[in-house]
């Protein structure tokens, strides 16, 4: 039998009442203070300074944050809940908490204790906002390729480079980058020698350029960031000189679970409101759901978004439990919930008919936040790539197949 877990039970996915409770307080707060600004925010592609501070206020932005840092404490299903929860009213504001998430795990998994009592603090309380700047305009998946420089000069390192699509960066206070701090040993072993460093927004040398326009998720920007000759102290590298594209492998590993519940959120969201307007929405004497056709693609709609949602919960229990196996069952769940989502949010403005291409409607602008969950924090197809490798990584572990066969891939 080729099975990479140990038993069915594995499956078993328990949302407790605490886990519960937190949906319905995120609801009841997004219900009241954020789906009335939904639309306005989608027209001028800003949120409000003040929302962001009520949001703040509700101790969100310190979800999944040890209280000794001044978080919430909280665990990856309770991040995974406030991401499908947001996506489903307003998904541009999801990706603060994205970026955030993105900045923080590698100080939390490989920084200093200093480090941590730095930055940390300020990003759980809602104060300061991070951004994690890797991606240039050379390379996207290909993060071995990155072309960013940082070069040792007594104490201090000068970074060079130039890096794009860089989400929140227009609002960041902190940047951890990825710059490359020696020449790999050779073409095999090219992910060596990549470098995080922390650089704050105010550092000469260190600017936002151009922000781009988009086709979704508004109220959140991705700029370029341009970076020369800027000086930080020793003391701003995070863990190990050489070893940042691993650690970029082990955040993207996490941080990819929450883009899985973006998609299930704008799904959700999508699904809810083609259910209302099919059961009012009346031709030939007869409101739409009355006929067969509706009511299949409605069931079709609601299998799909209850599978993604379980694939996604199932990562983030794995994950909460530091099971080996969540990095594969990570994988699956952003590049199906992601590809699952798109089709069911297509599906939802094909039941509206004329009316669901219509902006004001509210429901075509799910579908174009929804495609760049198919390509941030690891394009789908790289996603397969990873869950195979990871499938014959276990597989190999628990003697279920040769070695000379987990060569070939591994």
């Amino acid at each position: 039998m080729v099975f990479p877990f140990d038993s069915v039970e594995d499956f078993s996915v328990v949302l407790t009442p605490e886990h519960e409770m937190f949906r319905k307080a995120v609801r009841e707060f997004l219900e009241r203070e954020v789906a009335p600004k939904a639309m306005e925010v989608e027209e001028t592609d800003q949120v409000p300074r003040d929302l962001l501070k009520k949001i703040a206020e509700q101790g969100f932005f310190g979800i999944g944050i040890p209280e000794k840092y001044g978080g919430q404490g909280g665990d990856h299903r309770m991040a995974v809940i406030m991401s499908e929860e947001f996506c489903r009213v307003l998904p541009g504001l999801s990706v603060y908490f994205g970026t955030n998430e993105l900045f923080l795990t590698p100080i939390m998994l490989y920084g200093t204790e200093e480090q941590k009592q730095k930055y940390v603090p300020p990003i759980a309380r809602g104060e300061k906002f991070g951004a994690f700047a890797v991606t240039e305009p050379c390379c996207g998946s290909d993060v071995a390729g990155i072309q960013t420089k940082a070069e040792k000069k007594g104490d201090k390192w000068v970074i060079s480079g130039r890096k794009a699509f860089i989400s929140s960066s227009d609002v960041a206070d902190y940047f951890i980058v990825l710059a490359r701090t020696y020449p790999p040993p050779d073409k095999r072993l090219r992910y060596l020698g990549l470098t995080f460093f922390v650089v704050e927004k105010d550092t000469p040398g260190f600017k936002v350029e151009q922000c781009y326009h988009k086709m979704g998720l508004f109220g959140n920007h991705a700029c370029e960031l341009v970076l020369e000759n800027v000086e930080v102290p020793d003391e701003n590298r995070v863990g190990e000189e050489g070893m940042g594209f691993l650690y970029a492998m082990e955040t993207f590993d996490r941080t990819r679970i929450g883009v899985a519940a973006q998609a299930v959120g704008m799904a959700q969201a999508a699904f809810e409101m083609a259910f209302r307007y099919v059961h009012q929405r009346q031709a030939f004497g007869y409101p739409i759901a009355f006929f067969q056709a509706i009511q299949f693609s409605l069931v079709e709609m609601m299998a799909k978004i209850f599978s993604a949602r379980l694939l996604t919960y199932l990562a983030a229990k794995l994950a909460d439990e530091d099971r080996r196996e969540f990095t594969f069952v990570a994988s699956l769940a952003k590049f199906y919930a992601t590809e699952v989502a798109e089709e069911v949010i297509s599906e939802a403005i094909n039941l509206h008919g004329g009316v669901g291409v219509i902006r004001e409607t509210g429901v075509e602008r799910f579908l174009r936040s929804v495609k760049i969950t198919q390509i941030y924090e690891g394009a789908n197809n790289i996603q397969k790539l990873v869950a195979y490798r990871q499938l014959v990584r276990l597989l190999k572990e628990k003697g279920q197949i040769p070695d000379e066969v987990a060569k070939l891939v591994t």
